[in-house]
Parts: structure tokens; C-alpha cells; sequence
């Protein structure tokens, strides 16, 4: 189950400020016994929590026992009369290209479940990754009434496009990039993982290291490699821009920059692809070229999904929290659909080593 902030609920009381919202579905009562039950606690105590979409100061563990029975015993809410008291409609619209992409369906998923057991449904796009495009996607979301929107695939440097997102008549919240000027947004940190993933490599020995660095529009692969330079220039290594080559986010964008890395007249000994699924193309672009990952080549890639452990040879890569991502970006677009002001938050990242790298 997603992770949920902190706070009490009362047992007897609840929480004043959320009593009787008018704004809150109203329980299933067919199943509230039954929740109740499992919970360990009294139906009056399961119906404040399952009308509750984030108190002020987190869940209790009281509350959190709540939460996990109505998931267990697939609880819904009566969506409808709620809907008819508050004009709301109960569904969150999510923008989302790439979904093929492991990290964005991953991503996807989490956002899905956790919407769910707050009481939300989503409306999910997939539209071309360029501005047109999403914004007619908004618009769609827009005509369905959506009570808000969770976008991924932002461009870096979209300040007009952000701009205008900000003004839409409900509130919305950016996934997997870092904050922008003008919307909230849930991300991993990118930069300190460019930078691990980096110095792992220049602490066994390699001092030159190639880059496939994802597609120029994309901000977290651009906050990862600016992370990859500042490695460098810490080491006082000079970037050298010959060993920089932006491609897809996909094996074969990960297949073409690893050739044109290793086809230099002076080759990298590491290279760090910035998500996994290239870093899997790099892998076979060197095995094409009869070179050995990591005794010929030592690689890195990023976020760190289950393949990379799986593989002939387990990829090292720099762990993010895909359901964490997911599951925040819901939470704080909920606390904007409730009248509060949704947050931005940067997850941690860690390196986690295999067998790819090795010390020159």
C-alpha cells in the first residue's frame, strides 16, 4: 500500500475540521461493518477515516489499518451521491506519454491504485510527447470535468505551457520532474543520481565516461546528466562532449548511442545510460561489437527496475521510488482539490551495485 503521512485520527472525535465535510463520499455501509471489523475498530471510527482524504497532520495507525482493510475487502464508495452534494465529479485526469516505457507505466500504476482507495477514479491520455498535443489532452480532460491533473513528460524549459496549466480551473500537480516556476511537482532527484552513478564509476578508475543521455527535452534526463557533469568537473575532469549522445528513452535509443560512444576513435571504458532500458541497448551494442560488459566495459544505468536485477549480468543503476512517485503526486493533488496547496517533494535516490561495473 502507498506510504501516508503522518497524524492521528481520533478514535471517538475524529478530526473536527474533516466531521461531516460535505464534500466526502459517503461509506458503503454494506461493507463498513466489516472493515470496521478487520480494522479492530468501532464503524463510527471507519467512517471518518474512509470520508477523509488527507487530515491535516497525517494518518494514524488506527486509520492506517482502516485503509488497508477497504482495499482488502474492495470498498467503494457511493461515488454518485457525493458527486450530486459537491459538483465534483471524483475522477483525476492523468497525462502520460510513453506509456511502453516500464518507468511511465509503472508510474501509471501506482498513480491508478492510490487514487482508487482515495475514493478517485482516473481518466488516462496518451497523447504524442510535444506540448500540442498534451494540451489538447488537457482539453479532452477538461470537457470530461475532471476535478484535477497529474502531468508527466513536462519538457524542461516550458514556462509558458507550465504557465498556462497553472490557470486551468482545477489544480494540477507534475510527475517525475522537478519543480518548476509554476507547478507543484513530485520527482526523484535526478541530479544527486547523476552524480552517484558518476562517481562510482570515477571511483574505480574511469576517467572516460560515456553518456547516453536521453532526449534533450526531457528534464530528468537533463537534471542526470547535469549531475554526470558536475562529477566530473569535481574531479576536475573536463566534460568532453564527444562522449555525450542524447537518444530515446528505450533499448533502441540505448543500442545507437552505445555504438556511436564505442565507435571513437578513443572509447569510454564506462558508460552511464540514463534509464535502464537504454542501458540494456548499450549492453548490446557492445556485445555486437565483441566487447565483454564489465571487462571490456563497465555501465550504469537508472531507476534501477526489476529486469536490471535479473539480467545475464545484474545491471548496477540508481534506485528511485517509482510507487512513491506515483502515490505523493496523488496525495498532493488531492490536498489542491480540497481547497490546500499541493507541495513540491524530491525523493531520494541510491546507487545499488552489481556486476556491470568493474575497476579499470
Amino acid at each position: 500500500m502507498a506510504q501516508k503521512p503522518e497524524t492521528a485520527a481520533a478514535p471517538d472525535g475524529g478530526d473536527p475540521g474533516n466531521a461531516g465535510a460535505p464534500d466526502q463520499p459517503e461509506p458503503t455501509l454494506g461493507t463498513l461493518a466489516q472493515i470496521a471489523a478487520m480494522a479492530g475498530v468501532h464503524p463510527s471510527t471507519a467512517s471518518r477515516v474512509l470520508r477523509q482524504s488527507e487530515p491535516a497532520r497525517g494518518w494514524s495507525a488506527a486509520a492506517l489499518r482502516v485503509l488497508e482493510a477497504a482495499e482488502q475487502l474492495g470498498y467503494r464508495s457511493n461515488l454518485l451521491a457525493a458527486g450530486l452534494r459537491n459538483r465534483r465529479t471524483r475522477t483525476i485526469g492523468l497525462v502520460l506519454p510513453r506509456l511502453q516505457d516500464y518507468v511511465v507505466a509503472a508510474l501509471c500504476q501506482a498513480i491508478e491504485s492510490t487514487a482508487r482507495l482515495g475514493g478517485y477514479h482516473v481518466l488516462l491520455t496518451t497523447p504524442p510527447d510535444d506540448m500540442t498535443a498534451q494540451m489538447d489532452s488537457v482539453e479532452l480532460l477538461l470537457s470530461r470535468r475532471v476535478d484535477g491533473i497529474i502531468m508527466t513528460g513536462l519538457h524542461r524549459e516550458e514556462s509558458v505551457f507550465e504557465e498556462r496549466l497553472a490557470a486551468l480551473p482545477v489544480p494540477v500537480v507534475a510527475a517525475n520532474r522537478r519543480d518548476g516556476a509554476a507547478l507543484a511537482s513530485v520527482a526523484c532527484d535526478d541530479l544527486e543520481g547523476g552524480r552517484l552513478a558518476t562517481e562510482h564509476l570515477l571511483s574505480l578508475g574511469h576517467e572516460r565516461i560515456g553518456i547516453v543521455a536521453g532526449p534533450r527535452h526531457a528534464a530528468s534526463a537533463w537534471d542526470r546528466l547535469t549531475g554526470y557533469r558536475e562529477a566530473l568537473a569535481a574531479h576536475d575532469l573536463a566534460a568532453d562532449e564527444s562522449l555525450v549522445v542524447h537518444t530515446q528513452f528505450d533499448v533502441g535509443g540505448g543500442v545507437l548511442g552505445g555504438h556511436t560512444l564505442l565507435s571513437l576513435a578513443e572509447p569510454p571504458t564506462a558508460i552511464f545510460a540514463v534509464n535502464d532500458t537504454a542501458a540494456v541497448g548499450v549492453m548490446a551494442a557492445a556485445y555486437q561489437r565483441g566487447l565483454h560488459v564489465p571487462d571490456d566495459l563497465s555501465l550504469v544505468g537508472f531507476n534501477d527496475i526489476p529486469l536490471s536485477a535479473h539480467l545475464p549480468i545484474p545491471l548496477t543503476s540508481v534506485r528511485s521510488d517509482l510507487g512513491q512517485m506515483g502515490a505523493l503526486a496523488v496525495h498532493e493533488l488531492l490536498r489542491a482539490i480540497d481547497g490546500g496547496e499541493a507541495r513540491s517533494q524530491t525523493l531520494p535516490v541510491a546507487l545499488v551495485v552489481r556486476s556491470t561495473t568493474k575497476a579499470r
